[in-house]
């Protein structure tokens, strides 16, 4: 690495609170009656890492106070909009969501193992590519943007079946190739500070960054609702940013790329519920 990259690295590095340093030893619970598993040991192929947090442990009391009740979670707005979609017909089917899927219980446990590999086509998909197929297929619709408020409001819909679920990533068999791929990108620096995901949520979790409680990146909450934007973010959104910020050109929302990435980066939770949608700043 440059010195050049050595010098901004201190810089960003310099600021740690020792009073605040690592995870809180909080209980996180939904409802007052949904427990979590926020805290485990970390799967076996989590390398670096021997017990995993969920992202909740390193935000303000505030904040997380937000996500503990569903009345106060402003990501349930979103929830509640993609719940009228769903039952909504759009595109020339004249189909909604419902009317292949009669309730929106039944895509209980669908989020915990994603992505998955498609057994049809052997490609690796995550849920935006699920939703975006029946959209274009049987609904005869367009399909919606990666990051739009539809496409984001219903990946959370889906995804909230399976809250308090442990996340169960499969990486065996035709997922491996795509896992592999996406460990390889973790660990590769990018950019003009030379920075990788492992330098932050593996090397540095814990310690600050400007104003930033680093976590271990775990995505078991995505959509999550960041409160800087106002709005549910994707994980694709979030890795492109992460990218971006180390000064270097990024890869798409929905790339191959990032399709691998999240698997790996999934898969590295495994074990901790699934928190959908949870709730960051």
């Amino acid at each position: 690495m440059n010195n050049k990259a050595l010098t901004v690295i201190a810089a960003l590095l310099a600021y740690p609170v020792a009073a605040i340093a690592g995870p809180d030893e909080d209980n996180l619970v939904i409802n007052e009656d949904l427990n979590m598993i926020s805290v485990t040991g970390a799967p076996a192929h989590a390398e670096n890492l021997d017990t995993i947090y969920s992202g909740w442990h390193f935000r303000t009391d505030e904040t997380q106070a937000l996500q503990t009740d569903d009345f106060d979670n402003p990501a349930m707005v979103f929830v509640d909009q993609a719940a009228d979609l769903f039952e909504t017909a759009d595109g020339a089917a004249g189909k909604s969501c419902a009317s292949c899927h009669e309730d929106v219980e039944s895509f209980k446990g669908l989020q915990a193992s994603m992505p998955k590999v498609d057994a049809e086509s052997g490609k690796l998909v995550v849920m935006e590519d699920l939703i975006n197929k029946c959209r274009t297929g049987r609904m005869e619709a367009d399909a919606w943007k990666w990051s739009g408020a539809e496409m984001q409001g219903v990946v959370a819909l889906i995804g909230l079946q399976s809250r308090g679920m442990p996340v169960n990533v499969a990486i065996d068999g035709d997922a491996a190739p795509y896992w592999e791929q996406g460990k390889e990108m973790y660990y590769t620096r990018y950019g003009q500070l030379e920075l990788s995901c492992a330098n932050c949520h593996e090397e540095n979790w814990g310690n600050m960054i400007r104003a930033d409680h680093l976590s271990q990146g775990m995505v078991n909450g995505f959509p999550t609702y960041r409160l800087k934007q106002a709005k549910l973010i994707s994980r694709h959104n979030r890795f492109r940013g992460c990218i971006r910020d180390t000064r270097a050109e990024t890869f798409a929302e929905g790339s191959d790329e990032f399709r691998a990435l999240e698997l790996y980066v999934a898969s590295r939770g495994n074990g901790l519920s699934v928190e959908t949608p949870a709730v960051r700043q």
